[in-house]
C-alpha cells in the first residue's frame, strides 16, 4: 500500500508503470497459492474466525499467521506463500481440532490435497459441517480399550492428559505379562469419536494378529496430545516460528511418571528389549527424541513421517549421543507426502548409521502412494509392529539377510557416477533427490558390471542419494555434484 500523498507530485504515467509492474510481479510471487473458501456452514457462530491447518505449518490449527480473511458474500481468503511442488494437505478449523471441518453429515472428513506444482494457483471450496456442531462419528474402540484416566498428571509439565490403553485379547486369563508400546496423538490411535483426523486403528490390526496367532500380544498406552501443547511437547527445540522447547519435558514424564505407573499396575515385560515408542509428523520427531536420549529405556522406536524439519538439531542429537544399546527403529514415509519429509529422513537414516547403529537395526520404507495422514499410518502400522516386535516372546524372529553396501562413486562427481553392486544382491534401484525432496533420478541396476548414471543434466549442488532393494536402503549418502 502506497504511504502519504502523492497527489502534490508531478509524475507521469511512464514513471508509475514499472512500479505497478513491481507491484504485480511481486503479488505474482508471494501470492503462490491462493485458497477461496466460498461458503460455510450456516451454524457457524458469528464472529467466528477460520483458520486453516496442513503439513505447511505443521498442523496447527490455531496459528495465527493462517487465518482466512473475509472478503464479502460470505467468503473467505487466504494465500499461502513459500510453498514448494508437492501434494499440500489442510483443513479448516475455528481454531482447534475440537472445531475441526466435517463431512455432509458433521463427521470424520479425510485431509484436503491440492497438488501443488511450484506455479501460481488459486482454489475455490466450501464448507460443509464443523464437527462439533453437526454431530460426530460413532465410537469405534474395542472392548479391550480404556481410558485410563481422563486426568493423568504430569508433574515435568504441571498439566494434566487423558492416557489410553490396550491390553491383549488374553490379558484377563492368561497371567503372562507383555511387551509395551508407548504411542504418540492418543485420541488417534482407537476411536475415531475423539480423532481429529481419523484412526490408526491400533486395537482392530492387533486383534485381528492375535486371532491369527500372529501376536503374542501388546500393550498399547496412547497419550492425548496437548492441543494448543502439541508442538511444544513434542520438539525439545525451539523452531522460531512455530515454537517448541517443552520436548525434554515431555520425555522426562513418559520414562519417569507413566511408564513406573504402568509397570506397577499392569503385567508388562519392562525391560528395554520390550518397551518401544511410535509416533507420526511431530509425534515421530519426539518419538525418535524420547528413544536416542532414553536408550536404556526404549529398546524400539516407529517413526512415521517425521517432522525433522522442525529443527536441523535432531540430527546433531543423534549425533552427540550415538548408539549405547541395540535398537529397532523403524522410519516410514510416503513419497506422496511432499515437501522434504523423505530426504530428511533419509539424512536421519545415515545419521544413525554414522552414529553407531548398523543397517540391521534399522528399517527404511517409503510407499510411493503413502500421504501426510491417519488412513496411511493406519494401514502401515501392522507392517511397522510385526517387524519391531518380532523378538517378542513366543514370537520367532524373521532371519535378517546380511547385505554389503554397493559402491558408489566418484564423490564428489560431474557428469557420471559408477554403482557396483555386491553378492546377493543383484538388482536395486538407484534414486537421487534434491534437498527440496524431488526426485531428479530414478533407475534399476544390476550386478553384472559397474552401472554407469549419467547426471551432467543436474545443476551443481548436494543432492541425497540411496540404493533400495524392495524398499529396503541399501546405502545412503549426500551426493555433491559439481560443474
Amino acid at each position: 500500500r502506497l504511504q502519504g500523498d502523492w497527489s502534490s507530485d508531478v509524475c507521469s504515467s511512464d514513471l508509475f508503470a514499472p512500479f505497478f509492474l513491481l507491484l504485480l510481479l511481486a503479488q505474482t510471487i508471494w501470492a503462490q497459492l491462493s485458497i477461496t473458501v466460498t461458503s460455510i456452514p450456516a451454524n457457524t457462530p458469528d464472529g467466528a474466525q477460520i483458520y486453516i491447518a496442513g503439513n505447511f505449518n505443521s498442523w496447527n490449527p490455531g496459528s495465527a499467521a493462517h487465518v482466512l480473511t473475509p472478503a464479502g458474500n460470505g467468503s473467505y481468503t487466504i494465500q499461502l506463500t513459500g510453498l514448494s511442488a508437492g501434494t499440500v494437505e489442510f483443513k479448516f478449523t475455528r481454531g482447534s481440532w475440537a472445531t475441526v471441518e466435517g463431512n455432509e453429515n458433521g463427521s470424520f472428513m479425510p485431509n484436503r490435497t491440492f497438488a501443488y506444482t511450484g506455479a501460481p494457483a488459486g482454489i475455490n471450496l466450501s464448507i460443509l459441517s464443523w464437527e462439533d456442531l453437526g454431530g460426530a462419528p460413532a465410537h469405534t474402540a474395542a472392548a479391550n480399550v480404556q481410558i485410563l484416566s481422563n486426568n493423568f498428571y504430569m508433574p515435568q509439565l504441571n498439566r494434566n492428559r487423558r492416557i489410553w490403553i490396550y491390553l491383549p485379547p488374553d490379558y484377563e486369563t492368561s497371567g503372562k505379562n507383555y511387551p509395551v508400546l508407548y504411542m504418540q496423538d492418543g485420541q488417534n490411535l482407537f476411536d475415531a469419536y475423539y480423532s481429529f483426523a481419523g484412526e490408526w486403528q491400533v486395537d482392530e490390526t492387533l486383534n485381528q494378529l492375535f486371532e491369527e496367532q500372529s501376536n503374542y500380544g501388546l500393550i498399547v498406552v496412547g497419550i492425548d496430545n496437548g492441543g494448543t501443547q502439541r508442538i511444544n511437547e513434542y520438539s525439545p527445540w525451539v523452531n522460531p516460528t512455530y515454537g517448541g522447547g517443552d520436548g525434554d519435558d515431555y520425555a522426562n514424564f513418559i520414562v519417569n511418571t507413566l511408564k513406573p505407573y504402568i509397570d506397577t499396575n499392569y503385567r508388562t515385560l519392562s525391560s528395554r528389549e520390550h518397551t518401544g515408542i511410535m509416533g507420526s509428523s511431530m509425534g515421530g520427531l519426539i518419538s525418535l527424541y524420547t528413544a536416542i536420549q532414553y536408550q536404556d529405556v526404549f529398546g524400539k522406536a516407529g517413526i512415521f513421517s517425521p517432522s525433522f524439519w522442525f529443527s536441523a538439531q535432531c540430527y546433531n542429537h543423534v549425533l552427540s549421543i550415538g548408539k549405547q544399546y541395540d535398537m529397532r527403529i523403524y522410519l516410514m514415509a510416503g513419497g506422496s507426502e511432499g515437501f522434504s519429509v523423505i530426504p530428511d529422513m533419509l539424512m536421519m537414516y545415515n545419521t544413525l548409521l554414522n552414529s553407531g547403529f548398523s543397517a540391521d537395526e534399522l528399517h527404511y520404507v517409503t510407499p510411493t502412494d503413502g500421504t501426510h495422514s491417519e488412513w496411511f499410518w493406519a494401514r502401515e502400522f501392522e507392517d511397522a509392529y510385526l517387524w519391531l516386535y518380532n523378538n517378542s516372546p513366543a514370537t520367532s524372529a524373521t532371519p535378517m539377510v546380511q547385505f554389503s553396501a554397493p559402491t558408489v562413486f566418484p564423490n564428489p562427481a560431474s557428469e557420471v557416477i559408477y554403482v557396483q553392486l555386491h553378492a546377493p544382491v543383484t538388482q536395486a534401484r538407484v534414486q537421487l533427490y534434491s534437498l527440496q525432496g524431488q526426485m531428479v533420478a530414478n533407475r534399476t541396476i544390476t550386478s553384472a558390471d559397474t552401472q554407469t548414471i549419467d547426471i551432467s543434466a543436474l545443476v551443481a549442488g548436494i543432492y541425497l542419494l540411496q540404493v533400495t532393494l524392495n524398499q529396503k536402503v541399501l546405502y545412503s549418502q549426500k551426493l555433491a555434484i559439481f560443474e
